[in-house]
């Protein structure tokens, strides 16, 4: 090399350093655009600019099983007790929209495990009522078919009303309808029924009929006043038909809990026995 006209000199100092090298100083880390899942004609894979592994929904997987998985129904229950409990306060004493209050996180948690409360008290309701009826007139037989009753009229309001109403949303353009958020508005608005139906077990009709009365009005109040912005999406015309079937549905189910639990013409105390006969003597002394 120096008959090529080069010199190269070296600085060896005692301790065999080659020169200075200070790494911590002048080493730097740079930001680099090289993606190594970029295909050679330019177009990005799915989640390969954010370093991640691919959503469980792309893969090769059918959806049919991604949806029988326990782990898709458990995102629907992942919440806490804090949250439910100021859910329900928030149902009970509304001072912002609902929707806000769920922050994106609807559950089914809580819908559930109300509506599940209601029947059980609306059974003890209308038992405690049949009871008060039936003193000193003949002997008390419970009647289970309250407790189906209740199952059938709470269960089937809560899963069929909110399913039909996110139906006729998206049926006339709304964008912003959610049927987990339907689920949600329609099982948290039945935590008003609780307290009704703990206090409209006496004989006095009027009284239950009041009750029922202001639990419907609270209610239907909370229910208009969140689904409001969701309707209005739709056409004027639109909108007030379907505001209008939410009252009238609303109004069927507190007519419902009233006449079938705490009504004195209710099948709670429909035919009721006036006197016990022989014959049902017999059976109660043998069985």
């Amino acid at each position: 090399m120096s008959g090529a006209g080069y010199d190269v000199v070296v600085d060896v100092d005692e301790e065999g350093d080659l020169g200075h090298t200070d790494l911590q100083e002048d080493l730097e880390f740079h930001s680099s655009n090289f993606n190594t899942d970029q295909p050679a004609g330019g177009r990005k894979l799915p989640g390969a600019s954010s370093g991640l592994p691919a959503p469980a929904t792309a893969s090769s997987g059918s959806s049919k099983r991604f949806l029988w998985s326990l782990s898709f129904y458990a995102q629907f229950f992942d919440v806490d007790t804090t949250s439910v409990l100021s859910r329900c306060w928030a149902a009970l004493y509304p001072r912002a929209n609902f929707l806000d209050v769920l922050e994106g996180n609807a559950d089914l948690y809580g819908p559930i495990w109300i509506a599940t409360t209601v029947i059980f008290i609306l059974f003890l309701g209308g038992t405690i009522n049949k009871y008060l009826a039936m003193t000193g007139t003949a002997h008390f037989v419970y009647d289970f078919k309250l407790l189906s009753g209740a199952a059938g009229l709470i269960y089937g309001y809560t899963l069929v009303i909110p399913v039909a109403l996110f139906l006729a949303l998206k049926y006339f353009g709304s964008e912003s309808a959610n049927l987990l958020e339907c689920w949600a508005l329609y099982g948290y608005s039945n935590i008003v029924w609780i307290p009704v139906a703990l206090i409209s077990w006496s004989t006095i009709s009027i009284l239950n009929y009041v009750f029922v009365a202001v639990g419907f009005g609270l209610s239907v109040a909370f229910l208009l006043r969140n689904l409001y912005p969701v309707l209005s999406a739709t056409d004027k015309q639109t909108s007030k038909v379907l505001l209008i079937l939410v009252v009238v549905l609303h109004a069927a189910l507190a007519i419902a809990i009233e006449f079938t639990f705490f009504a004195n013409g209710s099948p709670a105390n429909k035919d009721t026995p006036k006197e016990d006969t022989p014959e049902t003597k017999l059976l109660r002394m043998l069985f």
